[in-house]
């Protein structure tokens, strides 16, 4: 029996408090995306019922639920059909998955299945490079902070250390300060300078060396490490392709336009063939005051003060005084971590644009694909194919050359159609003339950068604006519409891209596209997930299939969809976020914003066989906590517990979470391992 939770203090499934510092209120804005693109909830909606219409006997419902609009009923292909009334596997779960799974559950706790063990790995303010001072919450400073592990903990890499047995690096993103859970008194309309500068400390990026303790499987920090590294706001970084250097990058302080200093909220990311860390700038829109061109405008950014107030003490966040710092912000990172000394690269090669993430697979020859989202409703998915081919070796010469990968290349955006005349897709659900509707897509160029120089191939836009104004060149081209496209991820089992769509509450409302009998993701406050093929399966193709892969919402709603396993046999998830994949090819989710009650959370689902769709909750993150990372080794689970007490009234003074380290400690975010008992690989 599932027990519906009451949801405490949300907004959509977040906290006020969480849609203030991590997105600047964006679900209460305007959605930035003002063209008349198509959106990809008609796409699925048509294709589904129209495929249905034909082919299928039960009508059965695969989309979102419908929020507050109602449900609209529309059936399956005769395959979906199929595998929605296909009896229940017996026998084990998929390997990888075999555990019993966490009921849903508002406990203030990480809640890990039974039989397994855990550790915090490291917590914010934790020292980790020499000199640094023990955390006091009490006498935090700047210099301490830049010393000691960032705040807000996301994307978590686990990179090897050769010659040093049992090492790994562990490389965090640091998103968004809480500065009312950071500081005593807060005053959100006064901030100190201290305060300011503290927080520019605690974001950015952490490397540090961890250990295994192979008699329990827990995690420690290296301190003091040679390789531990600290990376803020206010570190130099490299411009890198085709914008660098371009008018629109040049600032009174950096007249070169090729030196930028920080990098700011970093949300999801990568890990590369060659040893890098990638790392996506995602809603640097809210650190930036007094905007008011229409380029500012389709970017999200205010006209008036920021939330933080950063502009009172640096005028780069000033857009009226320096317009344009904010075009040097929303770019991929990539970082050396075995190189501490180095400079971190942005690639604008990459585009400009909310990036949720960046995961790379290889092409046949050896040259680098990258996936990234934009996470914004009604924004697109791109992708980028590099031009150069990765070298093997660890001289300083191969590691140059692989580093400049990321600046040679094509970006493409995602343009999702069907087989169908234009004139026979009406939105009402009739019947194209050749009876059925097939999911498809195209790679969209965008520009091409070379050794030689670069080429927009967008009308009206040169090479260095496509790659500032990114999300323009989307609108021009016709790219496909999303429901807050976050992670993307490549099966390196089966070479399937998966794109995790969070929600989009939006859908049917004001002047949204309406729901009707084609169209029944109206209020998707669930989200999904699609599964693409591209064209045989080539990392470098230009075209692919897509198929609906996970329509997310309690089993017991019948609009809901689980790759067709029974339903009966699968956890309840809302708002797919992070993914990644164990070395088994199971697809495992982290959620962001749970709308059905209880707690966020970590979950396995079976990509492949007759399982393919059993979906199993792994874990629960404390109250207010959002789950990100995650990793999945063989024998241990990674996950980085964001933002825990963040519910709307809490203060330093008064809590919503003792997580870690319980009453009288302040709430702090935090890495967790966890581990079998019995020392044996998860899930097996």
């Amino acid at each position: 029996m599932r027990v519906q939770l009451p949801l405490i203090n949300t907004v959509h499934g977040r906290s006020a408090l969480t849609c203030r510092f991590r997105c600047g209120d964006a679900c209460f804005h305007p959605a930035p995306n003002t063209s008349s693109n198509p959106y990809v909830g008609d796409v699925i909606a048509t294709a589904l019922s129209r495929r249905s219409m034909m082919r299928a006997a039960a009508v059965v419902t695969v989309a979102a639920a419908a929020g507050t609009a109602g449900t609209v009923v529309t059936a399956p292909s005769a395959e979906a059909a199929a595998q929605q009334a296909r009896p229940k596997p017996t026998g084990k779960a998929a390997r990888g998955l075999r555990f019993t799974p966490v009921a849903p559950n508002t406990a203030d706790t990480v809640t890990i299945p039974a039989g397994h063990s855990q550790n915090v790995v490291v917590r914010w303010g934790e020292p980790i490079l020499r000199g640094a001072p023990a955390f006091d919450p009490d006498r935090q400073t700047a210099a301490a902070q830049a010393g000691q592990f960032g705040y807000n903990n996301d994307f978590l890499a686990l990179l090897p250390l050769p010659g040093e047995r049992g090492r790994q690096i562990l490389v965090a993103n640091h998103e968004y300060t809480d500065e009312v859970l950071m500081f005593r008194g807060y005053d959100a309309a006064d901030p100190t300078r201290e305060q300011v500068e503290i927080a520019w400390a605690a974001h950015g990026l952490s490397a540090v060396v961890v250990e295994e303790n192979k008699k329990n499987g827990a995690l420690t920090v290296v301190p003091r490490h040679h390789l531990n590294r600290r990376v803020t706001a206010t570190t130099a970084f490299r411009l890198t392709g085709p914008a660098a250097g371009s008018d629109l990058l040049r600032t009174s302080a950096d007249p070169t336009g090729r030196k930028v200093l920080g990098t700011l909220n970093n949300c999801s990311g990568g890990t590369t063939p060659w040893g890098t860390t990638l790392h996506g700038e995602e809603n640097f829109n809210q650190y930036f005051a007094n905007a008011g061109r229409a380029t500012d405008k389709r970017y999200g950014i205010g006209t008036g003060a920021s939330e933080r107030k950063w502009e009172r003490f640096d005028k780069r966040f000033d857009v009226a005084q320096e317009p344009n710092e904010v075009h040097r912000f929303g770019y991929v990172v990539e970082l050396d971590p075995y190189d501490p000394s180095s400079a971190p690269r942005k690639h604008t090669a990459l585009g400009r644009f909310k990036h949720e993430g960046a995961t790379v697979r290889l092409t046949p020859d050896g040259r680098p694909v990258v996936y990234s989202g934009d996470d914004e409703r009604f924004d697109y998915f791109y992708k980028f194919v590099g031009g150069k081919r990765m070298k093997h070796g660890s001289s300083r010469a191969v590691r140059e050359h692989n580093l400049s990968l990321l600046d040679e290349g094509t970006l493409y955006v995602a343009r999702l159609t069907g087989d169908s005349p234009a004139l026979e897709i009406d939105g009402t659900g009739k019947l194209p003339a050749d009876g059925e509707f097939d999911g498809g897509g195209e790679w969209i160029p965008l520009v091409t950068a070379t050794a030689k120089g670069a080429v927009s191939h967008v009308e009206g836009m040169t090479a260095d604006e496509v790659c500032v104004f990114t999300r323009l060149a989307g609108d021009k081209v016709g790219a496909t519409k999303m429901d807050r496209p976050e992670d993307i991820e490549p099966n390196p089992h089966s070479g399937k891209v998966y794109v995790a769509l969070t929600n989009n509450t939006n859908r049917g409302v004001g002047t949204s596209a309406p729901a009707d009998e084609a169209n029944p993701r109206n209020a998707n406050k669930h989200g999904h997930i699609l599964e693409l093929t591209e064209r045989w399966n080539r990392a470098d193709s230009t075209t692919f299939a897509w198929t609906l892969f996970l329509v997310a919402g309690d089993p017991e709603d019948p609009a809901t969809y689980f790759a067709g396993f029974p339903k009966d046999a699968v956890s309840p998830i809302s708002c797919p976020d992070n993914v990644a994949f164990d070395p088994h090819g199971n697809l495992w989710i982290s959620t962001d914003g749970n709308q059905l009650g209880s707690h966020d959370g970590l979950f396995g689902v079976a990509t492949k066989g007759e399982r393919r769709g059993e979906l199993k909750q792994f874990l629960t993150v404390p109250t207010g906590a959002e789950t990100c990372g995650p990793l999945v080794q063989d024998r241990r689970v990674l996950v980085a517990v964001q933002h825990p007490g963040e519910i709307s009234g809490a203060t330093v003074e008064k809590p919503a979470s003792t997580w870690p380290d319980g009453p009288g400690k302040i709430v702090r975010p935090a890495v967790v391992a966890v581990w079998r008992k019995d020392g044996s690989d998860i899930g097996v």
